[in-house]
């Protein structure tokens, strides 16, 4: 089954063109890679697909549906999650209550959602640190907040933009296996990355994108 497809995606901004005719598919399941230099358009691209803006022209479906110009919170409830590069949590507040926030996506009760909250923090081996101040968390910890934040809406695809930029090489391994795990749960996956041996470990295929 293709989770996610996108035909002929271009994105303008005035006379610079960042994404140029971009076609990829994603099949229910996989993990795909998407490399390129800085400056590429992969973040753009993630940005068109998730909704943040919309693409100059093309076409993007998510489990058959056109999804070209949604909202980024009507793509989430529909499964489409993403994390982002620069991670901001609620720095003065703790990691359950942040992953808490994220979880009422898909409830309306605060118990719920905390247990929700919970139940991801406990699957990515977090809920030891649930009463930390987000503040206070290291950069590995304050990647894992994001992927925990991005899970308790329930996606059915998670978009990950260089969530491994600045860990070291033993914390790399840690997402790594964090991220087949994933996988392995059903979850499918789009992620951009800079680290080859990560990119390379993960990934069922790999996209490269260069200038558009």
């Amino acid at each position: 089954m293709t989770m996610l497809h996108v035909e002929k995606m271009t994105k303008q901004f005035g006379g610079l063109r960042a994404i140029d005719s971009l076609d990829l598919t994603i099949k229910k399941g996989q993990i795909l890679g998407l490399i390129g230099p800085n400056g590429a358009g992969k973040s753009t691209a993630f940005n068109c697909i998730a909704g943040s803006f919309g693409p100059t022209s093309g076409e993007i479906t998510f489990e058959g549906k056109r999804i070209n110009g949604h909202k980024p919170w009507n793509l989430c409830k529909m499964g489409l999650a993403r994390t982002f590069q620069i991670v901001k949590p609620f720095a003065s507040k703790n990691v359950l209550y942040n992953v808490t926030v994220a979880s009422f996506v898909t409830t309306n009760s605060r118990k719920v959602a905390e247990e929700k909250a919970l139940a991801v923090l406990e699957s990515l081996n977090f809920a030891n640190k649930k009463d930390i101040l987000a503040g206070n968390l290291t950069i590995a910890d304050r990647k894992r907040l994001e992927i925990a934040k991005a899970l308790a809406t329930e996606p059915k695809l998670l978009l990950l933009d260089e969530v491994m930029a600045g860990l070291r090489p033993n914390e790399v391994d840690e997402m790594v296996d964090i991220l087949k795990t994933l996988r392995d749960r059903g979850v499918t996956i789009f992620v951009i990355e800079h680290i080859m041996r990560a990119i390379m470990a993960l990934s069922d295929r790999v996209v490269v994108i260069q200038f558009g």
